[in-house]
């Protein structure tokens, strides 16, 4: 079996809301087939965003958190500023994050790593 590509799949409730939010942090949109799925990519990811409702989601488990590097963590809090998300700043051993929900409430974060 050989893999030739992958993704993750975020479920939403309003594609354009979505699509919209994920291309203001930078990703483009590599496909998109209406209302029914999209496809966004960032160096070294692609995310697909599938519509669906809080009914759909009933009894599934497991969550999700996509991390995107930064090598200016004051210029991508200033951007997230101008977006109007609010994020939480926290340092550690491995560096500086923010972190942040998209619509939603898909956790997401930008680290600068201190390697």
């Amino acid at each position: 079996m050989t893999i030739k590509e992958a993704n993750v799949t975020i479920n939403v409730k309003d594609m354009d809301t979505s699509v919209s939010f994920y291309q203001s942090l930078g990703l483009d949109v590599k496909n998109r087939w209406g209302n029914f799925y999209a496809q966004l990519a960032a160096p070294g990811i692609v995310i697909g965003l599938h519509p669906t409702s809080d009914s759909s989601l009933a009894g599934n488990s497991g969550n999700v958190s996509i991390g995107f590097t930064t090598d200016n963590i004051e210029e991508t809090r200033s951007s997230l500023q101008q977006l109007a998300i609010q994020a939480t700043e926290r340092k550690e051993e491995g560096g500086q994050f923010l972190h942040f929900t998209d619509p939603d409430g898909t956790a997401l974060y930008f680290i600068k790593p201190k390697w």
